[in-house]
């Protein structure tokens, strides 16, 4: 079959060649990208008299047409033509004739599918930005319901100090506002265009980029032709950002699994985000939280791959960039499937107040309390720790916690305790002083609901 490129080559193409070097399996997600900028190319060919009103209409025309029959599920992409913007070119040609050649005037593919993917990910981080949203709100709306809850916070996995639940939670909203910030702020990026640019050198005819800029709505075009061809720094910032997401997802999902087992028991996952084992009936496995933290190796992967793939490559463009889309568009797929099951995942489970309490009262996480209860009274810290470290040790010797040690037990290591102490050590009184901006009292997470619900207002 003849290439549309070649004119020059006296051989066909070697069939192993052809499958190798073809791209068409995976860049046909950037069938409707490609009619995108291919209208808005044409338009603008038109506009500057490079090609007459009858053959604009008529392209149009055709990749409208294309455009629906696509839609439709009504054209075979063929492995022949390489990739998405030859197999369109070839289904245009086959539509209106071989005025269809003359849309290819004053471009390359090199700009061409740099635009594509400019405009795909556009699309695609800003449905990323609503997925998100979709998450914190499960998350703010299960912290408006536990800010009264108090379960053990943890430091390297050891229990630390009391803490509302909601509090808990609403640190991984805070991480996830970050996220749609970076994503937010990639636009500005992503947004600037290519067209134009050519091969690699610019156009001898006389193009208005601007004219494509403002009909497909990005913010500036690149002032250097040769950057623009070969530039893949917002997919690697992309990639990047989508890294830390699948990190945030994964930080959740470790503590969902750890929550919901036999050991803690601080909440329980929905039936139907979870499966069974095909031999021990009584299980109840997390698989979903299991495989949102294990997708996170495929995302890193695809960063890792993509700045390897660019490490080396002199300018301009080079066919290693055919290897931008498939980790790109796994990177898409990964994150919004991820996002997508994490919201009602969260919004569904169920959490035990009651297991969470218990297991605050049966610990020595509110140590710290009886040192600054000694402080208050005039003893430095460092020795009230110390004080606070034997009584510890002590109450571990004989089995008992440290509201059930007896007052005289106390004073016989300071005279400075008095019985008041027990009213410092409940667990919701340990909560309740911690009153500090963005700590966790009652007062203060009700502030950081209040915050929270504004930021996903004003989105």
């Amino acid at each position: 079959m003849n290439k549309l490129w070649g004119g020059r080559f006296q051989k066909e193409t070697n069939q192993l060649v052809e499958e190798f070097t073809a791209s068409i399996t995976f860049d046909q997600q950037l069938a409707m990208e490609d009619i995108e900028g291919s209208l808005a190319h044409v338009e603008m060919l038109g506009a500057c008299g490079i090609l007459d009103t009858e053959d604009v209409q008529k392209i149009q025309t055709g990749l409208k047409t294309i455009k629906q029959r696509i839609e439709r599920h009504e054209v075979e992409f063929l492995i022949e033509h390489e990739d998405i913007h030859m197999n369109i070119e070839k289904l245009l040609l086959d539509e209106i004739g071989t005025v269809g050649g003359k849309l290819h005037t004053a471009r390359s593919r090199n700009d061409q599918v740099a635009t594509d993917m400019h405009l795909y990910l556009r699309n695609q981080t800003k449905s990323l930005i609503h997925l998100l949203e979709n998450v914190q709100e499960a998350i703010l709306s299960q912290a408006k319901k536990n800010v009264g809850t108090v379960l053990p916070g943890y430091t390297h996995l050891q229990r630390a100090q009391p803490v509302s639940f909601a509090h808990h939670l609403l640190a991984y909203f805070w991480m996830f506002e970050r996220d749609k910030e970076r994503l937010k702020d990639s636009l500005k990026r992503i947004n600037w265009l290519p067209l134009g640019a050519g091969a690699l050198a610019g156009t001898t005819y006389p193009t208005n980029p601007d004219l494509v800029r403002e009909q497909l709505g990005f913010e500036r075009v690149y002032p250097n032709s040769m950057d623009a061809v070969s530039d893949r720094d917002f997919i690697v910032e992309f990639l990047a950002n989508a890294s830390l997401i699948m990190v945030h997802i994964s930080r959740l999902s470790e503590e969902l699994v750890i929550w919901s087992s036999q050991e803690f028991q601080f909440i329980e996952l929905d039936d139907s985000f979870c499966t069974g084992s095909s031999i021990m009936p009584q299980k109840k496995n997390p698989d979903v939280p299991e495989l949102l933290r294990g997708k996170t190796g495929r995302v890193f992967g695809n960063l890792i791959g993509l700045l390897t793939v660019l490490k080396g490559l002199p300018l301009a463009y080079n066919k290693d960039l055919q290897e931008d889309k498939e980790g790109m568009f796994d990177t898409v797929k990964t994150l919004q499937g991820s996002l997508r099951l994490l919201a009602p995942l969260l919004d569904t489970m169920s959490v035990n107040k009651e297991q969470m309490r218990r297991a605050v009262a049966q610990d020595y996480s509110n140590a710290t309390d009886l040192a600054d209860y000694l402080a208050e009274k005039g003893l430095a810290f460092r020795e009230a720790h110390a004080i606070i470290g034997k009584i510890v040790y002590y109450a571990i010797q004989k089995g008992k916690f440290l509201n059930e040690l007896p007052l005289e037990d106390y004073r016989s290591f300071s005279p400075l305790f008095a019985e008041d102490l027990y009213r410092i050590l409940e667990p919701e009184h340990v909560v309740g002083a911690r009153k500090n901006y963005g700590a966790t009292a009652p007062e203060r997470v009700l502030e950081q609901i209040q915050l929270a619900q504004q930021c996903l207002n004003q989105q």
